[in-house]
Parts: C-alpha cells; structure tokens; sequence
C-alpha cells in the first residue's frame, strides 16, 4: 500500500486529469505511433486494469510498447503516459503478479512495471537528449518536435503522480518511482524537489544491487552536484570505470556526434 504522507505533504502540482476521461475525451484514431494511427490503444489501454494478471501483462506490450520505437516520442506516446501517470494508484495496479523474466519466482507489481516504463519515456526526452539532439540538428530541434515538448511540459503532472510512490512499503515500487523521478525533475518547476529525491537516492544506495539503478541514482546525485565518492561501491567504480573507457572508445573510432538515438 502507498505510505503514510499527508496528501498536505505532498508538492502542489499541476493535476492529472482522471484516467477514464483521458479514455474517453482522447481522439487516439488521430494520433501517430510507430506503426500507424492509435485506434486500438483505448481498449489496450483499459485492460492495464483487467483483475487477470495474464490480461494486465499482454496490455502491457499492446498499450505501452506501441507507443515507442528506437527512444522517440510519437503524438500517441503524450497521451498515454498521462494514462499510465492516472493510473498508477489504481488498485488494479497495486497487485504483485505481474511476471518478471528476472525474477520468475517473485510476484513484480504492474505498478513497478509501469513506472518503468514511465521512466524509459521520461529519459528519452530528458535534457541529454535535447542537447544531442540540438548538437546534431541545430539550435531549432525542440521547435520540430512538438510530441517532445509535449511530453517535456507535463513532466510536473506526472511527477506529482509519481511523488506519492517514493515511500511505498515495497521496495520494486519505491525505486522505480525514484528512477522515474529523476528525469521528470529536469523540468524548473520541479528543482526544489530534487533535495528530497536525494534523500530517497542514498536510501536506495545503502540497500539496491541492480545495476541500472545504481547508475541512474549516482549519475543524479552527481548533476545535483552531491559528492558522491562515498556512496559508490567497487562495483559502481567499475562500472563507471568501464563506461569511461566505451566513451572514450567511441570518439576514437571515427565517430565524431553521438547517435541520433
């Protein structure tokens, strides 16, 4: 269940509007995905509800995966991270027994799984990817990505979906609401916020092996300007170590601007 905070203690921010109006007041026929148009995304979408784990899971690649494509923001991917925000306090979402392919023997809340997804999408439009972007197409880039902007603009929407689940009582739900934290944090509005996410960050360092998470949390606290020396492990020097090494690899060997994705 969610924590004990105070609805008082939460940030005042821009609100979500309820998940079935999103449904119902969307013209998803209209808007662009990877593969055509999202007509089919309604129903996938309303079956991330469904009380059958089973049906919850293919949902999850129905709705979700047909929204992005190679770390782009299509017209339809807007839209349905607002959804996915509206319902992360879903009961629906809460139950633990969505598989993980990890983990086959652990029960992984849709809820995890969720903000996971909202996290990948949020690091795809993150201020790195603007900057590669601007470095490669020039200073116009965000003015010829609208769905970009879009999803940049309602970063403080859905981080005020997500603040509530930094404190959850299961540790898969707190650390992906933290991972998904960080780069909706970019936004100026969201800056104060960033204090107590450091807070989260070294809890979640004192008890978390997985990898990517480490790395996004130290990679954060490092941007905020945290001296992070001490929060590392030898496997966290190491991995940082190794990273150093493929970038410095990667300028010389020919390749002179990052990929465009």
């Amino acid at each position: 269940m969610p924590n004990s905070r105070s609805q008082s203690d939460e940030p005042h921010l821009a609100e979500i509007p309820h998940h079935q109006e999103l449904l119902d007041g969307t013209d998803w026929s209209s808007l662009e995905t990877p593969s055509g148009t999202g007509e089919r995304l309604p129903a996938a979408l309303a079956r991330l509800l469904d009380t059958d784990p089973v049906v919850r899971a293919a949902a999850m690649v129905d709705a979700l995966r047909a929204v992005i494509h190679q770390n782009t923001i299509y017209e339809a991917t807007v839209p349905v991270a607002l959804y996915v925000a509206a319902i992360l306090n879903h009961p629906a979402t809460e139950r633990g027994d969505f598989g993980q392919d990890t983990a086959p023997a652990l029960h992984y809340p849709t809820r995890a799984a969720l903000l996971e997804w909202l996290s990948n999408t949020a690091y795809d439009a993150n201020d790195e990817c603007v900057a590669i972007g601007e470095r490669i197409w020039g200073d116009g880039y965000l003015d010829e990505y609208p769905e970009m902007c879009s999803f940049r603009d309602l970063r403080p929407a859905i981080y005020s979906a997500v603040h509530p689940l930094l404190g959850h009582v299961t540790a898969n739900v707190r650390e992906a609401a933290l991972v998904a934290a960080i780069p909706l944090v970019e936004h100026p509005v969201l800056a104060p916020q960033r204090g107590e996410l450091a807070d989260h960050a070294r809890s979640l360092l004192t008890t978390s092996t997985d990898r990517r998470k480490r790395d996004r949390v130290l990679g954060a606290m490092e941007a905020w300007g945290h001296d992070i020396s001490g929060l590392e492990n030898a496997d966290d020097v190491a991995a940082r170590e190794f990273h150093g090494r493929r970038i410095a690899e990667h300028w010389t060997g020919g390749y002179v601007e990052d990929p465009p994705f």
